[in-house]
């Protein structure tokens, strides 16, 4: 592609998503791009491109937008974080919050609902420690197609495969065609919500737990520092934060600290009287 095109697809990006798009990205061009470009009547990402430039069609603009910043996900991906999830996060709210609180969990870049929905098996799995308190679930992604997938909560064959147990499908899917349906009553406690997290934070609510996995590695240093300050001030003061394996909050804020032995997940550096937030 040529420089001049590439420049003004990566400021689109950095614009709309905060996403950085670099060289070593160039390949996700014709993969992510082409089915737009075909639907659009034109022959390459190239022509694509140059006619974003001379429409200024805000639509086209965000699903180009969106086609590059849909990434890929599974079910229990990583697994360690579902983990630390159960061991460490639930037993801690069960013991701080008090009788009748709702917990409140955000999966910030949900993408196809895989994350949320792994979430609430965990929950329903682990009812018994809960001892009755609810978890809501507040999954987000900039995306509108996505966020669609995710409420529908229907997933290939392949999809179910990756990272879920055979129990789990088997007790929690039920087979449509070709394809698996998940369980309605699993998205009773979640809200899915089609949101930008560069746009401002008052209205997403505060949180005991907050998801934000293999994000902030597509944003510069200057939006990983601003995602992440602003998402402290709307989480508890004992709150926890997961990350993805690759990233950190060293160097970028003081807001929050590993928690020991633990990795990928951090907690609030501030501490205060848990009773008077819950």
């Amino acid at each position: 592609m040529q420089q001049d095109n590439f420049e003004y697809l990566a400021n689109l990006l950095m614009k709309k998503s905060g996403h950085v798009l670099t060289p070593e990205k160039g390949y996700l061009l014709d993969s992510r791009l082409g089915p737009i470009a075909r639907k659009e009547g034109v022959n390459s990402v190239e022509e694509l491109v140059r006619a974003m430039r001379t429409r200024n069609d805000e639509q086209l603009n965000w699903a180009v937008t969106e086609a590059m910043t849909t990434n890929e996900t599974f079910f229990f991906r990583d697994r360690t974080p579902f983990d630390l999830f159960k061991a460490e996060v639930i037993p801690h709210l069960v013991e701080n919050r008090r009788p009748g609180v709702k917990a409140k969990i955000w999966c910030a870049a949900a993408s196809a609902g895989q994350e949320p929905y792994s979430l609430a098996m965990v929950l329903r799995e682990e009812r018994t420690m809960l001892r009755g308190m609810q978890m809501d679930i507040l999954a987000s992604d900039i995306s509108d197609k996505i966020i669609d997938k995710a409420k529908a909560g229907i997933y290939s064959q392949f999809e179910v495969q990756r990272g879920l147990p055979v129990q789990l499908m088997v007790k929690y899917f039920e087979k449509e065609g070709d394809m698996w349906k998940i369980d309605p009553s699993l998205r009773q406690n979640i809200k899915f919500r089609v949101f930008n997290l560069l746009e401002s934070y008052l209205s997403v609510g505060n949180f005991d737990v907050v998801f934000c996995r293999n994000v902030l590695i597509y944003f510069n240093k200057e939006t990983k520092r601003d995602i992440l300050n602003r998402m402290a001030q709307k989480m508890a003061p004992d709150g926890f934060l997961f990350l993805g394996a690759a990233e950190t909050v060293l160097g970028l804020t003081d807001e929050f600290e590993p928690v020991a032995g633990k990795r990928g997940l951090y907690r609030r550096k501030q501490r205060v009287d848990v009773a008077k937030v819950a």
